[in-house]
């Protein structure tokens, strides 16, 4: 572990690399550059609009739309569609800074999972940057409830996801996901589940312009309550995890990693939104901590908001396994 704690300092990327692929709503090509930022940049979109380069910054002050997907903009009017999954890579990886060069208005959709996203970052590789790494550390509960689906951001010593969905359908049903997350149970238990959608429903996406580049290639479809894809699911509860990945990504526009629990009940894009807004909002509910460079041997006498930085900091170390 060397002089300080694993997971203290905050991460980039070594180098840039390249992704192309179709946006699942405007199933045009795209195409996305990942590359190294410096320390305290986040994470940001490059895009053109009107000719001129427009950077937008990833977090939910910047949230224009949340209609099947999370849409980022600008006060010029530049807009960047789907982040989310490229976001969950992200945040679920624990990289921390990244300027992502876009040629198109949307992440392209890929395989409508977070792993080759996952794959490109670890492709690229990840370097730490001499800056200590800062959270948002959750003070006191924060509950958001709408049309009877509900979302609650809790004090907790880590990041932990416990998500919960319930659909009529028999093909889904009611299922259930819950783990601290860390960049190797992320890997392994979210990254490969992909979105889903509804037969049903294609024909007026299609007339009001959306899902124009959805296919059984990167999507999970359901019709007459079974799921058509000829491979099946990755996962027995694929559908629930998807969604825990998609939590990962949104609470990610907090703009620093959290210290919470979250959890959610039927939830999706427009109520994790709402619960990272309402914190937000209330300066006595958050407070930021940096992790100090400090050995590793120094554990127990820490006040409590440092201890609770030093503990998150192993869950959020990056992974180079």
């Amino acid at each position: 572990m060397g002089n300080s704690y694993v997971g203290a300092k905050q991460t980039t990327l070594e180098q840039s690399v390249v992704m192309t692929g179709v946006g699942v709503h405007s199933g045009a090509p795209v195409s996305i550059t990942l590359h190294p930022a410096d320390a305290h940049s986040g994470i940001n979109f490059l895009v053109v609009s009107d000719g001129r380069d427009v950077e937008i910054q990833a977090h939910c002050d910047f949230i224009e739309n949340l209609t099947l997907c999370t849409v980022l903009g600008s006060d010029c009017g530049a807009e960047v569609a789907t982040v989310e999954h490229l976001m969950s890579a992200l945040r679920g990886l624990s990289i921390d800074n990244v300027m992502v060069e876009i040629d198109n208005g949307e992440v392209p959709i890929m395989d409508g999972s977070a792993m080759p996203f996952v794959r490109a970052i670890e492709e690229a590789g990840i370097a730490e940057l001499d800056a200590p790494r800062r959270f948002i550390k959750i003070l006191k509960p924060i509950r958001v409830e709408e049309d009877g689906c509900w979302g609650e951001l809790l004090p907790y010593n880590g990041f932990r996801i416990e998500v919960e969905i319930d659909f009529e359908t028999p093909a889904i049903g009611r299922q259930k996901f819950s783990s601290d997350m860390n960049p190797g149970i992320f890997r392994e238990e979210l990254a490969r589940a992909r979105t889903f959608g509804f037969m049903a429903d294609v024909e007026g996406l299609w007339a009001a312009g959306r899902a124009l580049g959805a296919s059984l290639e990167n999507t999970v479809a359901i019709d007459n309550d079974t799921v058509i894809n000829r491979e099946g699911l990755r996962f027995e509860d694929e559908f629930v995890r998807h969604k825990a990945l998609d939590a990962v990504g949104d609470l990610a526009l907090a703009g620093s990693p959290l210290l919470c629990s979250y959890k959610s009940y039927r939830g999706g894009h427009a109520l994790n939104a709402k619960a990272i807004k309402t914190l937000l909002a209330d300066s006595d509910a958050w407070t930021y901590v940096d992790v100090p460079s400090v050995p590793a041997t120094v554990t127990e006498h820490h006040n409590e908001g440092r201890g609770a930085a030093l503990l998150a900091a192993a869950n959020y170390a990056a992974d180079r396994n």
